[in-house]
């Protein structure tokens, strides 16, 4: 396999051959968490700390049924009820965390670049589950599976990003990825919501959903995360749903086979219309829940074969 990292902080570092490894492997573990029996050895007698700074249900739901699957043992930190809490710095964390002797570290933290200082500071493999506006590497890859899974392909593609691009680390991660694999891509969205020189990225900015999602092969919609907004970004919910969110008649510009995309939780009727999040032709939202479990086990396999191979040169 074709991956050298020691850790998962993001896209930005990964190269093309790296993030194909990990699809490939994410493959087997599909097939795998499809059987009866769903277990493999990759983390056997390995320890997986989930630290959580920020709520979430699907991601950490996702890298603790991977882990346990892996055969590693899984413990989940109560971050909320944590000594960070209580005035502890990051960095004394990490050196706590140090003394336990973890070997996988999987961080989701409110501030973009946190889980990049633990990752300085801690003697194991880290991943970033999502830190602040930066990046989240684990759903940008399992979205790369669901597509390159429907489309039979990974390149070449017109990608739609759609809703609040700017406070979507998701889209930035996506958009990382799916440009390094040489795929067009156009974020759609009103201008309150759109990153100020994002268009440097190498993606068309589109401002009015007909002709952002004209030919699309892939219409990813995205969260509008009113819990990062200090001002006033939309007129309204129904406003906003009018101009941006995902209906028939919006998709219809789509091409024919086009599949629809959204990382969740989804607001149904704000960015997109139950019907369409539910349709079984169109809709891949499920799918992306699968892979997200098949692509955390392959990441955390691949670490752990590099913790392996050079144990004390891996980590930083």
């Amino acid at each position: 396999m074709s991956f050298t990292q020691a850790h998962l902080l993001g896209i930005e570092p990964l190269s093309p051959p790296e993030i194909t490894a990990v699809l490939d492997l994410a493959d087997q573990y599909v097939d795998l968490n499809r059987r009866n029996q769903k277990h493999a050895g990759a983390l056997a007698g390995l320890t997986q700390i989930n630290m959580f700074f920020e709520n979430s249900t699907r991601t950490q739901a996702s890298f603790e049924l991977a882990g346990m699957r892996l055969g590693a043992d899984v413990m989940n930190m109560a971050m909320q009820a944590s000594s960070i809490r209580k005035g502890e710095t990051l960095i004394d964390t990490a050196t706590t965390l140090n003394a336990m002797h973890p070997d996988l570290l999987v961080v989701r933290h409110p501030q973009s670049g946190a889980v990049d200082l633990l990752a300085q500071k801690v003697n194991c493999a880290v991943i970033n589950a999502g830190d602040g506006r930066h990046e989240h590497p684990t759903q940008a890859l399992l979205d790369a599976l669901t597509i390159r899974r429907a489309k039979g392909r990974l390149h070449r593609l017109t990608v739609a990003i759609c809703g609040d691009i700017a406070h979507s680390r998701v889209a930035r991660s996506n958009i990382l990825l799916l440009g390094k694999m040489e795929n067009r891509i156009r974020l759609v969205g009103p201008p309150t919501l759109m990153p100020a020189r994002i268009a440097d990225f190498g993606v068309e900015v589109c401002h009015d959903m007909e002709s952002g999602l004209v030919g699309a092969d892939v219409v990813m919609m995205l969260r509008l995360q009113r819990e990062r907004m200090d001002g006033g970004f939309i007129p309204s919910e129904r406003e906003y749903y009018f101009r941006y969110g995902l209906d028939a008649d919006k998709l219809s510009h789509a091409a024919p086979d086009a599949i629809v995309m959204h990382p969740g939780p989804m607001n149904r009727g704000v960015e997109i219309d139950g019907e369409v999040a539910d349709d079984p032709a169109r809709s891949v939202i499920q799918e992306q829940v699968e892979m997200g479990v098949a692509v955390r086990m392959a990441a955390m396999d691949l670490l752990a074969r590099n913790m392996r191979a050079a144990p004390d040169t891996v980590m930083a």
